[in-house]
């Protein structure tokens, strides 16, 4: 079938009037031809509150059209406006537009009121809406004095601004004398009203320049007001005669300076209500004074605050809706909270409407005898009221025509004529405001017409919509069909979309859908029609897109992006950063594919992005480049409340080059005790700027600060001004206070000294003190100067003494010291230790007792017990003086130790000494015992020498250390095959006095694995290993040698098995003409040596068995000629190889395999086999085989 535009098809939304209204032709969505007859239109219009430039000539727009031209007219707060009689008011040329030339003479005032413009022909009026002219003001600030503010640190202030009334409202913020805006917090922040507010006031708040100013955008004007003086001040600075001299009237506001919970400063109270228009923002203050500082929280009572439409401004004191509606009306509740208590403030919203269209009166083409309607819908709140006019008079005094019908918010005509073509006006109001629409009815009778080029070119993207015009007009209203291809193929209403102005839609256009298209319009009154063209291309597409970078500033970077296109589509590919053109430096290359920026700075930072364009489609892709680097140095350090112990610094950051900062390390410098040296004093937060430093005595400070974040530490600031502390006594006393002798009579005391810093005051000094812990003396002291070291001489042999030194400058004393114990010298211990016994646990291990020494005699501090032993083995061959002693040392007053790592079957000789600080002390008399046999280490060597066919020799050293007597050695040795299995394992017992060994009956051409270790009553010792192999003859292994590599080779196996094979078939032809020729009686001789695993070949078909592989483990199936392992063993048959042939020249090796040839002459046949006349062993072939 074919696609039709049809009235009687329309879709109707909700809220239309009823279906029988459009079973009319009419025309909506489609304007009339600007050549064909038509009431007059609208089309531009100054706004309804137009806020004019009382310095500039004041421009009254007004455009209209229509045929014929309309003509216009104006009128000026409901009278008609005569233009003429005022020589500074003219009208454009063709058009409505009014221009008061003011520049030249005459002032704005003149010309304020409410103008209205009307455009008309003979066919209608059209009238524009209400236009209140009115010009800006910017009043200047009324005068006023403004008395100075003082207030105590920690009080809420309001600075009011309460600027002049001017049109349209100005914009206000707050500065100081130098044009610098004041910083704001969650302390300090600005109201919606102007008004600057402080939760509480700091020092830092006090300053004579609060300045608030007015700008008034539309004059470009700034006005401001008196500057206003703050004075803060802290409650201990105030002395009794200005506490004396100040009244509570002359300190601003009566709230205690102290810690307190949260109140409100706007707005009042525990409720309060909100009115706001539909479409507007929505804008919620509160603000409140505490401390410390209330955070802010906002929450809806009756439901959720909108996602996408909430905004938090002034550090969550101001709460924003965006595009407020009906239902954002209810309960919102802000809450102030701080450590003393929590608040709420309840603002009931209440969303009101002006007037705004649900439906908008539409033109209304019609022919002569038609049906139609006009809707005009609008919703506000309250319900607006809807009235009609025609031609700018209200309709009920309008002139009468009788095709028209008024019901509401409609009008309906029916069988309409050339004169019922007019404007029609809708005017929906309530107290909030007014919509006006206008919308003409014009009766035409006129054939189709489309208003699309002929033959147009659509070029659109593959999996894209295409839309094909088909712009039309025609009165009736025509219907339109659709065909594609010269032969007018029907389109599909199940594949295509056809909208009703007329457009074909395809909505995935693919690569068939290319063609020529053909649309026809047709009504009562003729037809048209017109062909268009498609072509589909390929999208393009970025491929390789561009990537997040984060670099270092000074690096180069590179962003990459590959495009891939039509090939009849020219693309370009231009870069952007943040949007806008590349910076004209010669750092930034662009390649086909890549843009490098090299050498990159904190300003280029930013978004990059491929744009990729053709003439039908164009893609992008972004990358974000941040430039980051350690942070700029702070600057501005500033000292104040400069105390004796303490200051404030403050600074400021440097720029975080967009990594944050993390912390602020802060330094100083003691110019007095040591210039040039900075020292660690604090770290803050990355957040915060100021930092309360505690500051010693006597110290000629100065600060420096340094920056932190992830990429590492700014350079340090500039140093601070100096800040010189009063001196005062020290505040600590020396630590690390010791008493120990060096000789035993005297008392060294020792300590850390202060350092300069720490004196806190000129003439350092200490005080060493000191007496005996266990007498009645008092203390005894000295002054010393600035030491750490005091000597006490003649003092009694390490005696317990109470020690403390205390500093002290010329201001003072420090507090008083600890007290700490110490000891007089030291002297060597006076008696050993008695009653020492050995008991030995086992052949290297023995336990030693002794009984302690009375403490006095220790004569010091007791460090434990020390152990001398020694062996006396083979002493008498060496100089005793010479003896090796060994030393343990048991720390402590234990009275027993093991000593570990002895040897066996040994003697050894020990004593035992007491210990303390100043040496050993005499030793006990010697002990003498004996440690049993223990198991020998390893021989210390065994080789084999001399191998033969089937004996090898063994020699050995005995072991190092046997650990007591050799009863025996013990040898054990296996053979090891060709794939490192191991035989059968032989044990042999050796005397102990034998150091070689011949074994014999060994096989020839075999490994052997041996075992040999010695043995004492004790046990077995280590035991030690060693391989070796029997001898073999040259021939023998030569052969053996060439089996195994052929054996092993894997890249001939497959060779092999052909031999094989080829070798098979010539045997069992050899063996079947032998048969024939009754040379060789292999069946005789079979049948009378009869072998239970050799089976005798089939004599009907003369071929082998099965073959069996060595891994079934099953004996071997008929024919086979060897067992699994591949070898032929003698005690398997006793049938031999010679009893199949005239002779064999060879022998099997102890393995089975056949070392030799085999070879057999054939007398009736020569001329077969080589010319050696020596055949393959069948044998070896069936080895290879396998």
């Amino acid at each position: 079938m074919q696609l039709k535009i049809m009235p009687k098809k329309k879709r109707l939304s909700a809220g239309r009037v009823p279906l029988i209204l459009f079973l009319c032709q009419m025309i909506s969505a489609l304007d009339v031809p600007l050549d064909l007859v038509q009431p007059p239109t609208i089309t531009q219009q100054s706004p309804k509150d137009y806020i004019v430039d009382p310095r500039e000539n004041i421009v009254i727009q007004c455009e209209a059209q229509g045929k014929p031209p309309p003509s216009f007219s104006w009128t000026r707060n409901g009278t008609h406006f005569d233009i003429d009689k005022d020589p500074l008011v003219t009208m454009k040329a063709g058009s409505g537009t009014l221009i008061m030339n003011i520049m030249s003479e005459g002032k704005a005032e003149t010309y304020e009121g409410v103008y209205q413009c009307t455009a008309r022909n003979e066919r209608g009026a059209a009238v524009s809406n209400n236009i209140v002219v009115r010009p800006s003001r910017s009043p200047l600030w009324t005068k006023e004095k403004l008395e100075p503010i003082t207030l105590r640190s920690g009080q809420s202030l309001v600075l009011p601004c309460r600027p002049p009334i001017g049109l349209p409202p100005a914009i206000i913020f707050w500065m100081d004398n130098s044009f610098q805006r004041l910083p704001q917090s969650e302390r300090v922040s600005q109201g919606l009203n102007g008004d600057l507010y402080f939760s509480n006031v700091l020092p830092e708040d006090s300053r004579e320049d609060y300045i608030c100013y007015a700008r008034f955008n539309h004059t470009q004007t700034i006005q401001q007001k008196q500057p206003i003086s703050v004075k803060v001040i802290l409650v201990d600075e105030l002395n009794d005669t200005i506490a004396a001299n100040l009244s509570d009237t002359e300190v601003y506001g009566a709230k205690s300076s102290r810690e307190r919970p949260p109140t409100f400063l706007t707005p009042q109270g525990n409720a309060s209500n909100k009115e706001e228009l539909r479409g507007n923002v929505l804008s919620l203050e509160c603000i409140a004074e505490g401390l410390p500082t209330p955070v802010i929280y906002w929450i809806k009572e009756d439901g959720t605050l909108p996602i996408n439409r909430t905004f938090y401004r002034n550090f969550q004191k101001t709460l924003q809706i965006t595009q407020v509606s009906e239902a954002d009306s209810g309960k919102y509740q802000c809450i102030a909270k701080n450590a003393l208590g929590v608040i709420h403030h309840t603002i009931s919203v209440t969303v009101k409407a002006a007037p705004y269209w649900i439906m908008a009166p539409q033109n209304l083409v019609l022919s002569p005898g038609e049906d139609g309607a006009l809707i005009c819908r609008a919703n506000g709140n309250p319900k607006p009221r809807i009235s009609w006019l025609s031609n700018g008079v209200p309709i009920e005094i309008a002139p009468d025509d009788p095709s028209r019908k008024i019901n509401g918010d409609t009008i309906i005509f029916s069988s309409v004529q050339e004169r019922s073509s007019a404007v029609y006006q809708c005017n929906a109001s309530n107290e909030y405001g007014y919509l006006l629409g206008n919308a003409f009815v014009n009766v035409l009778a006129e054939p189709p017409r489309i208003l699309t080029s002929e033959n147009t070119l659509y070029q659109v993207i593959a999996n894209r919509p295409a839309l094909l015009d088909c712009a039309f007009f025609g009165s009736p209203l025509p219907t339109i069909e659709w065909f594609k291809g010269t032969k007018g193929s029907a389109l599909r209403e199940d594949t295509y979309v056809l909208h009703e102005n007329g457009t074909l839609e395809i909505p995935v256009a693919q690569k068939d859908s290319t063609g020529t298209y053909t649309c026809v319009a047709r009504n009562k009154l003729g037809m048209a029609k017109n062909e268009v063209h498609l072509e589909i291309k390929d999208p393009t597409r970025i491929i390789k897109q561009p990537e997040y970078a984060v670099v270092q500033r000074g690096s180069t970077v590179s962003f990459e992006c590959k495009v891939k296109h039509d090939h009849t589509l020219i693309p370009t590919v231009i870069w952007l950063k943040d949007n806008g053109e590349l910076p004209s430096d010669g750092r930034f290359t662009v390649d086909k594919d890549q843009l490098v920026v090299a050498d990159v700075s904190d300003n280029d930072g930013g978004t990059y992005t491929c744009l990729a364009n053709t003439t039908l489609d164009n893609v992008s892709a972004s990358a974000v480049l941040s430039v980051v680097d350690v942070p700029n140095p702070p600057f501005d350090l500033e000292l104040t409340d400069q105390l004796d112990k303490s200051v404030q610094l403050s600074w400021t950051p440097g720029d975080d080059n967009n990594s944050p900062i993390t912390k602020f390390i802060i330094e100083y410098e003691d110019a007095m005790h040591e210039a040039g040296l900075w020292h660690h004093q604090t770290e803050v937060p990355g957040t915060q700027t100021t930092a309360q430093l505690k500051l010693s005595p006597y110290v000629n400070y100065s600060f420096r600060v340094m920056a932190e974040n992830s990429l590492g530490r700014s350079l340090p600031s500039e140093a601070s001004e100096q800040y010189l502390t009063k001196a005062a006594e020290p505040d600590k006393n020396p630590v690390t206070v010791e008493g120990l002798g060096s000789e035993p009579d005297n008392l060294v005391i020792t300590w850390q000294p202060l350092n300069g810093f720490e004196s806190n005051g000129p003439g350092l000094q200490y005080k060493v003190s000191w007496r005996q812990k266990d007498g009645d003396d008092e203390w005894t002291s000295v002054v010393v100067a600035n030491v750490s070291k005091y000597i006490v001489s003649g003092t009694p042999t390490f005696v317990p003494y109470l020690i403390k030194v205390q500093a002290l400058n010329d201001v003072g004393f420090a507090p008083e010291p600890a007290v700490v114990m110490g000891h007089s010298g030291e002297d060597l211990p006076m008696v050993a230790p008695g009653n020492v016994h050995v008991t030995v646990v086992n052949s290297t291990l023995a336990e030693v007792h002794w009984d302690p020494v009375p403490l006095k005699s220790v004569r010091g501090h007791l460090q434990g017990y020390r152990i001398y032993y020694w062996t006396d083995q083979n002493s008498s061959k060496r100089n005793r003086r010479h003896i090796e002693k060994k030393i343990l040392t048991f720390q402590g007053s234990k009275t027993h130790g093991m000593l570990p790592g002895l040897e066996p079957f040994s003697h050894y000789t020990l004593n035992v000494r007491v210990v303390n600080g100043k040496g050993e002390g005499p030793a006990s008399p010697d002990r003498v015992f004996h440690t049993p046999e223990g198991v020998p280490s390893a021989p210390s060597s065994l080789k084999i020498v001399n191998p033969t066919l089937d004996s090898l020799t063994l020699e050995w050293d005995p072991p190092s250390h046997p650990n007591g007597i050799l009863t025996e050695y013990t040898l054990k040795y296996q053979p090891i095959n060709l794939t490192h299995e191991l035989g059968p394992l032989v044990d042999l017992k050796i005397p102990a006095n034998k150091t070689r060994w011949t074994l014999k009956n060994l096989n020839f051409s075999t490994r052997y694995k041996f075992y040999f270790y010695a043995q004492t009553s004790a046990g077995s010792g280590s035991q030690i290993t060693e391989e070796a192999v029997t001898t073999v003859d040259e021939g023998k292994m030569a052969m053996a040698s060439r089996q195994v590599d052929i054996a092993t080779q894997g890249w001939f196996i497959g060779l092999m098995c052909a031999v094989a094979l080829l070798i098979l078939i010539l045997l069992i032809v050899c063996f079947i003409r032998r048969n024939k020729g009754g040379k060789y009686p292999v069946k005789e001789k079979e049948d009378a040596h009869p072998d239970p695993e050799i089976q005798p070949m089939k004599e009907d078909d003369g071929t082998f068995g099965e073959y069996s592989d060595a891994e079934d483990h099953k004996p071997l199936k008929k024919g086979s000629r060897t067992p699994s392992d591949r070898t032929v063993k003698k005690e398997d048959s006793d049938d031999s190889l010679v009893d199949y042939g005239e002779g064999v020249n060879g022998q099997f090796n102890e393995d089975g395999s056949f070392i030799g040839q085999y070879s057999g002459k054939k007398e009736k046949e020569p001329a077969e086999g080589n010319e050696s006349s020596e055949a393959p062993s069948p044998v070896n072939a069936m080895n290879s085989f396998v």
